[in-house]
């Protein structure tokens, strides 16, 4: 089994950021491909940036320019620059991660989500 922390989340103004981070444990082979994702009310979670492995990157339209992914191989952990917010950006965030625990065995793991309120 694999565990997804995240921390970071929380309350800022408009132009602010904020830095996520999302820690992997438990039994990892290879962290294929981390992610995250955003919820906001009434909408469905989409994808907001991935990084693979191999360090390649893709980010929705509405955060190009804005927001950076980066990861720490030697740490599990995943990071989300998010800067010049808007109130649109508001929503719970999830760390997703495409983990190798063996060899043949692959697995989805989610986050437990952290919010994040763009607000003045």
């Amino acid at each position: 089994q694999v565990q997804l922390v995240e921390s970071g989340g929380g309350v800022v103004q408009p132009g602010g950021s904020l830095r996520l981070s999302c820690a992997a444990s438990g039994s990892i082979f290879i962290i294929i491909r981390m992610a995250w994702y955003r919820q906001a009310p009434g909408k469905q979670r989409e994808l907001v940036a991935s990084i693979t492995s191999g360090g390649s990157t893709n980010y929705a339209d509405s955060v190009k320019g804005r927001f950076t992914i980066s990861r720490d191989n030697a740490k599990n952990t995943v990071y989300l620059q998010m800067n010049s917010l808007k109130p649109e950006d508001t929503g719970v965030y999830y760390c997703y991660a495409f983990i190798q625990e063996g060899i043949g065995v692959s697995r989805d793991y989610w986050g437990q989500g952290t919010q994040v309120t763009v607000s003045s």
